[in-house]
């Protein structure tokens, strides 16, 4: 379809919405803010207390369904080649980030699961498929993805799912547990067996449409509950010798782990930077708190330890978004480097997320227990979070995704690669479309963490926050250095996902100074610009030095502007109703 089509589209009777990609993406932002109201209004549809009543009775929230719904939510899953809003991955991130900072039960349970099973359809799919799957969601309609087993986890290359080929088409036989919307969707994207000999090269991908299937030959299983996202459909598919066409073929037959690694470079580059929102209810939730709470005729604010751990968790928000934005605009501004980047992202962001959320939690005391009320929210939060960790790819996948390109890297890219360009580290900047054909699997190429190298000539040394950023990126250049030299070093088996500890290890650090890469290329992009906070050097030079101490590098202290600077930045926010993210965005509340 067209980008100028209204068919079966969602922009009624208008045109595709006038402006730039930015002016579209705020005006929509604008919408879902005016539309879900105010959080913290407790007689609201879609109010915190509201959603913590629907969880409590482990369902998706029906006003906020209905509310997106009304919004037509699922188009932002669809290429507006297609009839949907989808454009860029960052700006679809900036969407959802709006759902998932009331919960995360409804980013998950009402639309981000459709958009996890469709990229492998707008990745490698036929036009017929595309359009199909684009009616279907614009239509409403929900799909579910189902790449793992339970007895086998992230080792999807193992599982026993099979589309066995036959005449005409495949059988669908086995099981496929823990799927979300199993029940409530229209579809099903199954990573399948289509051959039983051993390796990478028999499997498959199948999109499975309901209506379509012989109702006795499949069954759905019975619902698991859940610790955390309670409302979620969390429920499984058994299917014997049920029977789809050869149409369901979702790209080549055998080409089924080249597929889900492809679609997992654009999902893990952005499920995590949704899941920002609810980590900046939980800053939001604590600093009010902090400024309510009074003990010894002081506010909890005054007290040294509680402020700078406000401040930690912002900059922990900006390094993640940071982190985040590169990944996501690298998609389409170097697709065959972000690879080894999205599994970064999905290793690290949910970490540092869930890391901080729990020092929130120290300030925040007793309530951190309540489940209802004014803080019952953060509770909740805390619970979700740690799913985006387990589902989808865990965080020991993402680590065996970056572990055999670690020595390619060392000795093709870091040192000797061209930095990124500017795009991938501007907010606002015009991209071209997803280049879903051109993703790859391994390009031995890492032009991010080539930024970090070139940045230390680069970083201005005038005043003391820029001196304290330059020494400390310095100091990060050389882990690198490090980091590359033990790359070098890693034994055959350390190049694999059997890897020793220390390999794992060498990930981690990794992905702090791809990181601290992005921090450096999102300051540098943000000069000469309106955002005078983030073009300031005081939260550069504090996120590198908390990035630093992650590494467990010994750096001289920030000087104590660095810490006012973020201090007042975080109450100016909380008193402005304005994101703890990039963007600092307008909230409803």
């Amino acid at each position: 379809m067209p980008m100028g089509s209204t068919a079966n589209g969602p922009y009624g009777a208008g045109p595709y919405p006038p402006g730039g990609q930015e002016d579209r993406v705020v005006a929509r932002i604008a919408e879902l803010e005016k539309r879900l109201g105010d959080p913290t209004d407790a007689y609201g549809e879609i109010s915190y207390a509201r959603l913590l009543e629907a969880d409590e009775r482990a369902e998706v929230s029906k006003d906020g369904e209905r509310a997106l719904d009304d919004l037509v939510l699922n188009a932002d899953f669809v290429p507006h080649r297609l009839g949907g809003r989808l454009e860029r991955v960052d700006t679809l991130v900036r969407v959802m980030r709006q759902v998932f900072r009331r919960d995360i039960t409804l980013g998950l349970g009402y639309g981000v699961t459709s958009f996890m099973a469709a990229v492998n359809v707008w990745r490698s799919g036929t036009g017929e498929q595309q359009r199909r799957l684009a009616d279907l969601l614009l239509d409403g309609g929900k799909v579910s993805v189902a790449f793992h087993e339970l007895a086998h986890g992230n080792d999807f290359v193992h599982n026993e799912f099979q589309a066995r080929p036959v005449a005409g088409g495949y059988l669908l036989n086995g099981a496929k547990q823990v799927i979300n919307n199993a029940d409530r969707a229209a579809a099903w994207v199954l990573f399948s067996r289509t051959s039983p000999a051993p390796g990478s090269r028999s499997h498959s991908v199948v999109l499975a449409e309901g209506a379509g299937l012989d109702q006795d030959r499949y069954r759905l299983l019975p619902r698991y509950d859940a610790v955390g996202v309670r409302g979620c459909h969390l429920s499984g598919l058994e299917f014997t010798d049920c029977p789809v066409p050869a149409s369901a073929l979702v790209g080549d037959e055998g080409k089924g782990v080249e597929l889900a690694l492809q679609a997992f470079q654009i999902t893990r580059s952005a499920l995590p930077g949704m899941a920002l929102g609810a980590a900046d209810t939980a800053l939001r939730t604590v600093t009010g708190f902090a400024l309510g709470r009074r003990l010894y005729r002081k506010s909890v604010m005054d007290i040294p330890h509680a402020r700078a751990t406000l401040s930690a968790a912002f900059l922990d928000l900006l390094i993640c978004d940071s982190l985040s934005l590169a990944a996501t605009r690298a998609v389409h501004v170097l697709p065959d480097q972000t690879s080894v980047c999205a599994a970064a992202v999905k290793y690290l962001v949910p970490k540092m997320l869930t890391e901080a959320m729990y020092d929130l939690s120290i300030v925040l005391g007793a309530r951190f227990y309540v489940r209802e009320g004014e803080f019952g929210i953060f509770q909740k939060h805390v619970r979700d979070l740690p799913v985006l960790s387990l589902g989808h790819a865990g965080s020991a996948a993402c680590q065996a995704t970056i572990i055999p390109q670690l020595s390619r890297l060392a000795r093709r890219s870091w040192f000797s690669d061209d930095p990124a360009p500017g795009a991938v580290f501007r907010l606002h900047d015009e991209l071209p479309d997803i280049p879903f054909d051109r993703l790859t699997l391994a390009s031995g190429r890492d032009g991010i963490s080539a930024s970090l190298v070139a940045a230390v000539d680069e970083l201005p040394t005038g005043t003391p926050e820029e001196r304290s950023a330059h020494g400390v990126a310095l100091r990060l250049v050389e882990e690198l250095r490090r980091v590359q030299e033990q790359s070098l070093g890693l034994a055959p088996r350390d190049r694999t996902a059997l890897a020793s500890p220390s390999a794992f290890a060498l990930a981690d650090r990794y992905a702090v100074l791809l990181a601290a890469a992005s921090v450096i290329g999102v300051w540098q992009q943000a000069q000469g610009g309106s955002d005078s906070f983030l073009a300031d050097p005081a939260w550069l030079g504090a996120a590198l030095h908390r990035l630093a101490r992650r590494l467990g590098l010994s750096v001289p202290d920030l000087p104590g502007s660095c810490e006012e600077r973020l201090h007042k930045e975080v109450l100016a926010r909380f008193r402005g109703s304005r994101s703890y993210d990039l963007y600092d965005t307008p909230l409803a509340g």
